[in-house]
């Protein structure tokens, strides 16, 4: 954790209290509660159909949870419609990346720029000067990001064009381009090959100590969650079964026994 982040985390960022959801008679989340202090690096863990991407899905306010309070930086987020949540400070990466195939790589970490506009239709059509700073400010943005995520050289070919590890770079810039306070990371090295797992490792580090953004992460690969986390939430179905450091949430009885059917 970087220097100063204890202090800064005191109160914590993000602030998860009894979330629960059903799908029918399908518990997805229950009675879910932690946190996430500003300046961390947070994991969550659990096997397939543990309830994490439903909980992204609350977070990002795709899903409305039945009960529980959702606060992020003290303001209550249940409270914000789903296209709220990037001006307010969160931005997000999917496990399918989803991005504009037909548009460049530049345009579409613009676009990620969008919740950050100056006024609107009239004021666009008129030219008036906030809008061309605004836009000068989201190029100058995204040249910043082509640069930090090593994606000067391909700044203006067609995503579709890309392999697959690249355009999950270029999701991360579009997501960054919002200038989020509060990352989620929805299984970022899903489909990457064993090289770039260990450079995307770096590169959730350098997000953090770098720019400065919180991280809350799922993810399979369990490697790369463990070594870049500074606490880690373990779920089993949507239920929380630990939540600690890393070395203590592994070796948990219950997270054993969740992944492998047997207590250590």
């Amino acid at each position: 954790m970087p220097a100063g982040t204890e202090a800064a985390g005191e109160g914590a960022l993000l602030d998860v209290a009894d979330l629960s959801l059903r799908f029918g008679g399908i518990v997805a989340l229950d009675a879910l509660s932690f946190r996430v202090r500003a300046g961390e690096i947070a994991g969550i863990i659990g096997p397939n159909g543990a309830g994490k991407t439903t909980l992204f899905n609350c977070l990002s306010r795709l899903y409305r949870p039945d009960r529980g309070r959702i606060d992020f930086d003290g303001r209550p987020l249940l409270a914000m419609r789903a296209h709220q949540v990037a001006a307010l400070g969160i931005g997000r990466t999917f496990q399918n990346v989803a991005l504009f195939r037909s548009l460049t790589v530049f345009e579409n970490i613009l676009l990620g720029r969008h919740c950050r506009g100056h006024g609107g239709f009239l004021a666009a059509a008129l030219r008036l000067p906030r809008v061309a700073r605004g836009e000068d400010e989201a190029r100058a943005k995204g040249r910043e990001l082509l640069r930090f995520l090593d994606l000067e050289n391909v700044a203006d070919a067609t995503v579709s064009s890309l392999p697959f590890g690249t355009r999950k770079r270029v999701e991360l810039g579009r997501a960054l381009a919002s200038d989020p306070r509060l990352l989620l990371l929805d299984e970022p090295a899903s489909g990457l090959n064993h090289e770039e797992v260990g450079v995307l490792g770096g590169l959730i580090r350098a997000i953090r100590d770098r720019i400065g953004v919180t991280i809350l992460l799922v993810e399979h690969h369990m490697n790369l969650l463990m070594s870049v986390s500074d606490h880690v939430v373990a779920l089993d179905f949507g239920r929380k079964i630990a939540d600690g450091a890393p070395a203590e949430v592994r070796d948990h009885p219950d997270v054993v026994r969740a992944y492998l059917g047997t207590a250590a």
